[in-house]
């Protein structure tokens, strides 16, 4: 396996067993059709990481009139080869001419309508290049958290100019001026079937059981971690030692506020209901969990009640405007 570089001090929920995509088939000129072989572990990855970010996309941009604290965004999704154990077959693999490429671009995002796409290599960032001014560093995944951060930064006070070099063309150069999104970023780990916000971003396993469930359900199984970034659930709970109770309150409201979230990014949101009875099932039992989570048929009577209200809401204002609408328990409960 080509590993990722760790990321230390994430503790992932348990949600284990994950469900096999299909496989894909050609058809060859041979009297018998044969499978293809399987895509490479890093296409693979690659491709869920590519899934992750459009719907995570998709989920900031639409909500963040009501984010406490947006931030510019660019839809440009990165990686770095040095951050991985084989570099020069991450190169190879994706055609990258230097380390620092593309993963994915999120549609009809401003990095998409600049012209970028998956596999490019950026070549500079707001005129230094990024050879020169990011040099790799140790902890290996230190320097694409430095850039993005350069990006963000440069994105908060106007255009950032860019300079990349598609697959076998010539370098092409613009600015990206980015758009309004809540504050929460989006990444695939190599390995494990876990979903976990760490309260600035959402991060799931490769092997998370919900990328084989249809888009609305994904979709909600996101929104229910990006819900715990943006209610400041990390924050509320590490200064108390997460008392038991107080958990089962951040999840009951994660739960609650997925369909507003789905809603407003025009994803059905009964999809959220949909995901909790088709995941809560098999994945959301054990005494340890039912300590601090709801029974998944009490999490869909939570997710079902809140769908009343957003469809009501929908219907009167064409938005779910939960910064106004929506009431979170814990925090009522934290400042009691």
């Amino acid at each position: 396996m080509i590993a990722r570089a760790g990321l230390a001090g994430l503790a992932a929920l348990a949600l284990a067993d994950a469900t096999p995509l299909a496989a894909q088939a050609i058809q060859l000129p041979a009297p018998a059709a044969e499978p293809a072989p399987p895509p490479s572990e890093l296409s693979d990855l690659q491709a869920r990481d590519a899934r992750l970010f459009a719907v995570g996309w998709r989920l900031v941009t639409a909500n963040a009139p009501f984010c406490d604290g947006s931030i510019s965004a660019s839809g440009l999704l990165l990686h770095d080869a040095a951050a991985y154990d084989r570099p020069a077959e991450v190169r190879g693999e994706f055609g990258l001419s230097g380390d620092i490429g593309v993963l994915a671009v999120a549609p009809g995002s401003p990095a998409a309508l600049a012209g970028l796409a998956a596999n490019d290599t950026l070549l500079s960032l707001g005129g230094r290049r990024l050879e020169e001014a990011f040099p790799p560093s140790d902890p290996a995944w230190q320097r694409l958290v430095d850039i993005k951060d350069a990006l963000d930064a440069g994105l908060a006070g106007g255009p950032v100019a860019l300079e990349w070099s598609p697959q076998g063309a010539a370098s092409r150069a613009s600015s990206l001026v980015g758009i309004p999104a809540c504050a929460s970023r989006f990444e695939v780990l190599a390995g494990g079937a876990g979903a976990v916000a760490d309260g600035s971003r959402v991060l799931l396993g490769r092997d998370f059981p919900g990328f084989a469930y249809r888009e609305d359900e994904f979709a909600a199984a996101v929104a229910h971690e990006l819900a715990h970034n943006l209610l400041r659930h990390r924050a509320l709970l590490e200064p108390l030692g997460r008392p038991r109770g107080l958990v089962r309150l951040t999840e009951r409201d994660a739960d609650r506020l997925m369909p507003w979230l789905l809603a407003n990014a025009g994803y059905d949101p009964h999809g959220a209901a949909r995901f909790m009875s088709r995941w809560g099932p098999r994945h959301g039992g054990g005494l340890l969990r039912k300590r601090t989570h709801d029974g998944w048929d009490e999490r869909v009577e939570f997710i079902a009640a809140e769908i009343a209200q957003v469809e009501r809401l929908m219907a009167a204002e064409g938005m779910a405007d939960w910064s106004r609408h929506f009431v979170a328990q814990a925090t009522a409960e934290a400042s009691d």
